[in-house]
């Protein structure tokens, strides 16, 4: 584990009581929430990338890619309610989205990662304020999503009997991974398609992460649009992902960007 980068994510985690801050972060099982709100000082919140685009073949030969602008934001919107899937920068990684609600979109992604379908997708919403409508939020302390989101983190949270979200996106899971990614064009694709979005890297599963879209040239077939952010700086590290379902304590699954 990248304990520097780990440390930095938890460091924007609220102080629940004061004691002697941790030392490190830890490998195995949860820690409690100790003077962490300093400790991810460090941790950027704000993405930037670089507008240059990739190489991509001047005849655009599928007539895919466009630009990711909110001008066709809502050509995106449409075509995640139709059920299609979609290629979208986000503040870390290229990634595929899809209705998370819709069972033959998510279905189809699977398909073009070749994924196995015991490995659970993540859910990404426009804003804060959304999450509780898919995940359980209320125990946990007052203003720490707003403190790690926007920005390159995964919280897993308890899915809780109120979700919306549909039993079939990742059956058998009581959990769900939620993103809020420091990324204007899928914020702005994910409040328009008033659900919310499954997402995953845009790549073969077991490759490597998509930094700009011609790292994933030979899926773009499989997709209603291609967006392109340009070059995404995240070096194809993804998100960090904290594990925030129980009471108090914390668990970093997956350090990332």
């Amino acid at each position: 584990m990248n304990v520097s980068r780990s440390t930095r994510l938890v460091e924007k985690l609220p102080l629940l009581h004061h004691r002697v801050p941790l030392i490190g972060v830890p490998k195995f099982g949860f820690a409690s929430f100790l003077h962490l709100n300093t400790r991810l000082a460090g941790f950027p919140k704000k993405m930037a990338w670089s507008l240059d685009n990739c190489s991509v073949s001047a005849e655009n030969k599928l007539g895919l890619v466009r630009p990711a602008t909110e001008a066709h934001a809502e050509e995106a919107v449409e075509a995640l309610k139709a059920g299609k899937v979609i290629a979208v920068p986000t503040d870390t990684l290229y990634g595929f989205a899809c209705d998370a609600c819709s069972l033959e979109a998510v279905n189809r992604i699977y398909e073009i990662k070749g994924r196995k379908h015991t490995s659970p997708l993540a859910i990404c919403v426009g804003d804060v304020s959304d999450i509780k409508r898919f995940a359980v939020t209320d125990h946990l302390p007052h203003g720490l999503l707003d403190s790690l989101l926007p920005g390159p983190v995964t919280v897993v949270l308890t899915r809780g009997e109120s979700s919306i979200l549909e039993k079939s996106l990742n059956p058998g899971l009581d959990s769900i991974g939620v993103r809020v990614p420091d990324s204007n064009f899928i914020r702005v694709i994910a409040r328009g398609s008033e659900s919310a979005m499954a997402l995953t890297s845009a790549n073969l599963s077991g490759q490597p992460s998509s930094v700009c879209i011609k790292d994933f040239e030979n899926l773009w077939e499989h997709c209603a649009y291609v967006y392109d952010g340009g070059v995404l700086p995240s070096g194809r590290a993804g998100s960090t992902v904290v594990d925030l379902t129980r009471l108090g304590k914390y668990k970093i699954l997956r350090p990332g960007r």
